[in-house]
């Protein structure tokens, strides 16, 4: 038995010639508010304001950032602003390090890998890691 498997979901069907449900509340949106603020202000006060409405409504039908409506990218900066954000700073003092100290330290660190009996150098490690990416795929 064959069914039928849904194509381009992601595109949104044109219902009002070539634009979308959305596309259109938009423009007419922005039409509406241009006519109001036109019979409200009169041509020469109204015009910046109806000059912004109109840009952000055509920007909101036809602008696309990276593929998606322009909308979503206004909803994260508004999200982003409202959000509460969290900044910490911890000054620290520094210490000086003197050359007995960091010899000392070296010397530490040399008797562990001694002691420990495991000395990996580069080409080891890279052994390693790509033996553990590898699959094996007998199993």
């Amino acid at each position: 038995m064959q069914f039928k498997v849904p194509q381009f979901l992601d595109i949104e069907d044109k219902i009002f010639g070539p634009f979308t449900f959305k596309q259109f509340v938009y423009l007419a949106g922005g039409a509406g508010l241009c006519f109001v603020l036109y019979k409200a202000l009169g041509l020469l006060v109204g015009f910046i304001p109806m000059l912004l409405i109109a840009g952000l409504s055509l920007a909101l039908t036809f602008y696309r950032p990276n593929n998606k409506p322009l909308i979503n990218m206004i909803e994260a900066g508004f999200k982003y602003l409202m959000q509460n954000k969290l900044y910490i700073w911890k000054r620290r003092k520094a210490k000086k390090i003197t050359n007995d100290q960091l010899r000392i330290t070296n010397e530490n660190k040399n008797e562990i890998l001694n002691q420990n009996g495991v000395k990996l150098g580069g080409n080891k490690l890279r052994d390693l890691a790509w033996s553990l990416d590898v699959l094996d795929l007998k199993k």
